[in-house]
């Protein structure tokens, strides 16, 4: 997100101590209000002409409280990320400004502009990655280092957006707990810069200043990129340049070619109101499942423009509310309060356990205020300062010097697998455990499923001859594979596996961020036609179907009521506030047990279980839990591979418990055979297969 001045700004130096005094904390208010008055003093007309915008610092700040309130878990702004989309609208103004002004004097030069993006951007980019590396090395677990490590060699090349693109997404689970999350806006910007500078001189020298000519059509094909990208390819849309560049242009073009000033107040005054509603309506009513960007970013995108075009004129009563010494202020420092809030999120997440809430949205706030004003006067300051006069290329050189440097930290973390010697060695055994969701990419798809690569004989996980069963859902039914293999001999049915990351098995089921999904469920109804399935069982992350509302499963049962096959679903299994290594952790790696409250009400399982009929309906809970505390770790060995999915012992034990189809006297004969606990669990003879069966015996009994 560069935030980075205009150019009368750029060109008044600060002079010697008074200037750096000047931009001490104590006096910020103070120069914001010299600031504001000579704004609002001078001529209407010289608004147009270069001078110090404060609206412009009014509307970053809207931009970035927008963001910051949407993280700190204050909740009051469910869409507050659209403050991304009104800073790149920003940056594409007031960078194309300076450059036009650049051109227009004969003073164009691109390692003038590199050096004016490097002191602009760089130095409190580059405190913030070294500040939050060694929080990220005292804190985080090996493999959170490892990820670290890598985002970090993202965010100082500038291509953590292709980082985060292929390895998360910015509403995935786990998102806040990576610190480095928020710089994939940077890498867009810094991306675009590599192309606008020479873009504008080549249209200024070569095209006769035809901006519209060339940069219109760039954004608007920009643009029906990022719609069309809407449902194909949404990851992509939300982190990649050629999705985004239009929101950019769309600044560039304001500034370049400028709509005539309107005469009629009223007019002026009417169409404030409208940009300001643009930008307010997404704030408050989008949320992390509303698609996006495509055309849900143009209302904040087009709000943004239109106050800034406003703004250059006469103005309007909007620009007098942005140009508020408060709001003033905070612009001023939205760069580094950017920059410093999402690292205290995601630790204050990691330390907590929980994502922020409403109790903490104070002193994060407070905290990031703080150390946003420090960053600007002790980091930003210094380094814009014209006064401080290096030769270029030592501007240039010492930036690159300084992200090569911080690449180098995210290499060493790398290479090191996160420094495990920090922590006790089973912590690093625990988090080295195999998956227990099946074959990746052929029987657990990943976020964008190709039906091709699904093979039926390759997915069959057990081989009884009572009948065929389809385990469909995502990966929380995927999660209980490693425990069916294991108990396979306890199973009289051939179990065939069909699973997909993050696709619940409901047929009316739709998500922009999976849009496969539905192809998906589709054609598991081909799929038990075909293998002339009897029975099928549902499992998923059901939690995510509760805003939706969990009757939407009934199209899922009708249409497999209509098949004539048996149908069981298991419930929502245990889900932590946080990994459970990380849990394991803080209460002490070497404990041979561990219980942790759930981060769902529990009574999510009696509401799913209302909707499907309860002599098919499995509840986990209440075979694993205690109420709402459920155990993470038994016999010294972790149940779970992270917040939520099983680890293969936790898989075990969840089948012996209440997985469906399971002959249970064979099972408790299976755990009495000499030998089959040591095979699959070494010589502990209390792992989970033999404390089911025991709690078998024990019921028998009764």
């Amino acid at each position: 997100m560069s935030v980075g001045p205009t150019p009368a700004r750029r060109s008044q130096p600060l002079a010697g101590r008074g200037a750096w005094r000047a931009a001490s904390p104590e006096r910020l208010f103070a120069r914001v209000g010299a600031l504001w008055r000579a704004r609002t003093a001078a001529p209407a007309s010289t608004a147009h002409r270069g001078a110090y915008r404060p609206d412009i610092d009014g509307l970053r700040a809207i931009a970035v409280l927008s963001v910051v309130l949407y993280h700190i878990g204050l909740g009051v702004t469910p869409g507050g990320f659209v403050g991304v989309d009104i800073f790149f609208v920003i940056s594409g103004y007031v960078i194309s400004r300076s450059l036009v002004a650049d051109l227009q004097k004969g003073q164009f030069s691109v390692t003038g502009f590199y050096e004016r993006r490097v002191r602009r951007i760089f130095p409190a980019l580059f405190v913030v990655m070294m500040a939050t590396s060694v929080a990220s090395a005292v804190l985080f677990l090996p493999s959170y280092l490892v990820d670290y490590s890598r985002s970090l060699i993202g965010a100082a090349t500038f291509t953590s957006n292709f980082y985060f693109w292929k390895n998360s997404g910015y509403f995935a689970n786990g998102a806040n707990l990576r610190p480095l999350l928020h710089t994939w806006s940077l890498a867009i910007e810094e991306q675009f810069y590599i192309f606008a500078p020479l873009t504008l001189f080549a249209i200024h020298r070569y095209a006769r200043k035809r901006w519209l000519l060339v940069l219109a059509p760039a954004a608007l094909a920009s643009l029906g990129l990022s719609i069309w990208a809407t449902d194909i390819g949404p990851t992509a849309n939300f982190f990649l340049l050629p999705m985004r560049a239009w929101e950019l242009l769309l600044g560039a073009v304001l500034a370049l070619r400028p709509p005539p000033q309107l005469r009629w107040r009223w007019l002026r005054e009417l169409l404030a109101v409208g940009g300001l509603a643009l930008l307010a309506w997404p704030v408050f009513f989008y949320t992390s499942a509303t698609p996006f960007p495509g055309l849900a970013a143009v209302p904040p995108c087009a709000g943004a423009a239109l106050l800034i075009y406003l703004g250059s004129g006469a103005g309007s009563w909007v620009t007098r509310l942005l140009s508020l010494p408060p709001l003033v202020a905070v612009g001023l420092i939205s760069y580094s309060l950017y920059l410093v809030h999402w690292p205290i999120v995601s630790f204050v997440t990691y330390c907590d356990l929980r994502a922020p809430v409403a109790a903490d949205a104070g002193w994060i706030l407070a905290a990031s205020l703080v150390l946003a004003t420090l960053s600007w006067r002790f980091v930003e300051q210094p380094f814009r300062n014209r006064n401080l006069r290096l030769p270029r290329w030592a501007w240039l050189g010492g930036g690159a010097a300084a992200m090569a440097l911080a690449a180098g930290v995210g290499l060493a973390g790398v290479a090191t697998q996160g420094l495990p010697g920090r922590f006790p060695r089973s912590v690093e055994r625990e988090s080295q455990q195999p998956s227990s969701l099946g074959r990746d990419n052929v029987c657990f798809l990943g976020n964008n499923p190709h039906l091709r690569s699904w093979n039926a004989a390759a997915c069959t996980i057990t081989h009884g001859g009572g009948g065929r069963v389809l385990l469909w859902g995502d990966s929380y039914a995927a999660h209980y594979v490693a425990g069916i293999e294991t108990l396979a001999s306890a199973i009289p049915y051939t179990i065939i596996q069909y699973t997909a990351a993050g696709c619940p098995p409901v047929l009316s089921y739709s998500a922009y961020n999976r849009p496969n999904c539905q192809r998906f469920n589709q054609n598991a109804i081909s799929i038990i036609r075909r293998n002339h399935i009897g029975a099928v069982v549902l499992a998923a992350r059901w939690v995510d179907l509760q805003r939706r509302g969990l009757g939407e499963l009934d199209s899922t049962l009708d249409a497999l009521a209509r098949l004539g096959v048996t149908v069981y679903v298991i419930g929502q299994s245990p889900m932590f506030t946080a990994d459970v290594h990380i849990i394991a952790l803080r209460q002490g790696a070497d404990r041979a047990s561990g219980a942790w409250p759930i981060s769902f009400a529990p009574d999510l399982n009696r509401r799913l279980a209302a909707v499907v009929g309860r002599d098919r309906f499995i509840d986990p809970l209440a075979h694993l839990c205690t109420a709402d505390v459920c155990p993470y770790r038994a016999d010294g060995r972790l149940l779970y591979a992270d917040e939520g999915h099983f680890s293969v012992p936790g898989s075990v034990q969840a089948v012996a418990s209440y997985f469906p189809l399971l002959e249970r006297p064979e099972l408790t004969r299976a755990a009495d055979r000499r030998g089959e606990g040591e095979q699959v669990f070494g010589r502990d003879a209390s792992h989970p297969l033999k404390i089911a069966a025991t709690g078998l015996r024990r019921r028998k009994a009764h």
